[in-house]
């Protein structure tokens, strides 16, 4: 870490007032303040996580906050997304960030990234002399990325993860301890973890665990307690339980146990075999499945029900999207019925190909949806594991979300 006391600058008198409640504690006190001040923390995505981890951040006081970002505010994001509101849906989630800590605290400086974190531009802005690195991203590509050049850098990263109600913390360090490689050496298999946009996410939960990264940020500027090197928390809403397990260094990890000078910015997204970034509202197919998949937008379906064409229409969201908005005249399969029947059928298991795809005929044509258009793609793939012809098969561009758009505007969108 860089060495803060070479950098301390004294506190104003307003200043030591708004952070009155900091400087009277013996664990902090002014000298602890100046710290904060004189400090710089790199914020890696806007979103759910580094909401609550901006604001807080900017109010203790740390000097130097920069953010890495390159999406618009969503209406969807406002649920969990709380330094952003309806007034800068539409705008830059850099801006809208960076508008609402200096309201907060117009003594801090917000350097602004307006670009997606890869391995061409990490180290660059890395080395921009950051003392810590906190990774609020939700891909498994930037999390590699993030770990990957903090450790040659030789920078604390401070992650957090959360799904649905579940959440973890910990600080990677190489320093002083493992790395995420060194719990997570390989990533998983592509389609195994949800997104959080597929699998949904308690509004709440990124308000818990990203003030527990603000609170590790902290803890590490100032020298104080015992930060979560070596150890990961695993936190359940639900049950409103916190367990924390030993993390080990690992002496044959690819990253943390070799030179940092060998260390190599690798592509993370072949790596891990999904996507770190998307512009685009809806997801790519080539991204979901590395075959060659035919496409159809939602005016071939609309035409195609209208019709009466001999085609099936399959919906492969879960069963609680459907309650959300559906379309009418559609065969409904969850995607993880389709893999687990695929994975019963390689095994030598029949159950799950009698009850579920009994329903997809092999010689008609099909159209397959999600909500965008990376599940559905998966689906093909799994059906064209097991026989299924991929020129029947088409995926429906965009998903429901397109039908939304261009077919039926007062369906509701999620």
């Amino acid at each position: 870490m860089t060495e803060l006391h070479q950098r301390l600058a004294d506190l104003s008198n307003d200043e030591v007032k708004r952070y009155s409640r900091h400087v009277i504690m013996p664990e902090v006190g002014m000298e602890g303040q100046r710290r904060l001040k004189a400090s710089s923390v790199l914020l890696i995505g806007t979103g759910g996580l580094g909401s609550p981890l901006a604001l807080y951040l900017a109010a203790a006081g740390i000097g130097r906050i920069g953010l890495v970002d390159y999406d618009v505010v969503d209406f969807t994001n406002l649920q969990r997304q709380v330094i952003h509101g309806v007034s800068t849906v539409g705008v830059s989630k850099l801006d809208s960030a960076a508008t609402r800590m200096l309201d907060l605290n117009p003594d801090i400086a917000v350097v602004k990234y307006n670009e997606p974190l890869t391995s061409e531009n990490a180290l660059r802005i890395f080395s921009d002399d950051w003392d810590i690195v906190i990774d609020g991203t939700d891909n498994f590509p930037t999390r590699y990325l993030v770990n990957d050049a903090c450790v040659k850098l030789g920078i604390p990263n401070v992650y957090g993860s959360i799904f649905r109600f579940e959440g973890q913390l910990s600080v990677f360090y190489g320093e002083q301890g493992p790395c995420y490689r060194c719990m997570f050496p390989e990533p998983p298999p592509p389609g195994l973890v949800p997104s959080c946009a597929e699998g949904g996410v308690l509004g709440i939960l990124p308000g818990t665990i990203g003030t527990m990264q603000a609170t590790e940020a902290i803890k590490l500027l100032l020298g104080i307690g015992d930060p979560m090197i070596g150890r990961m928390m695993l936190y359940d809403a639900l049950e409103m339980s916190f367990h924390t397990i030993k993390i080990h260094k690992d002496p044959n990890c690819p990253v943390c146990g070799i030179a940092k000078d060998d260390i190599e910015l690798i592509d993370y997204e072949q790596f891990c075999g999904m996507p770190a970034h998307d512009h685009s509202e809806y997801s790519s197919v080539e991204d979901a499945a590395d075959i060659d998949i035919k496409t159809v937008t939602v005016h071939d379906v609309k035409s195609a029900l209208e019709n009466g064409d001999d085609v099936i229409v399959i919906d492969v969201r879960d069963p609680h999207e459907w309650d959300i908005s559906a379309i009418d005249g559609t065969l409904r399969i969850p995607k993880p019925d389709i893999q687990l029947a695929k994975n019963g059928i390689q095994a030598g298991r029949r159950l799950l190909e009698e009850t579920v795809l009994n329903d997809i005929p092999k010689d008609k044509t099909l159209y397959l949806h999600c909500r965008s258009g990376k599940r559905s793609a998966d689906s093909i793939a799994f059906l064209s594991e097991i026989g299924y012809d991929l020129d029947k098969m088409y995926n429906v561009e965009g998903g429901i979300l397109a039908w939304a758009d261009e077919i039926d505007p007062e369906m509701p969108k999620y």
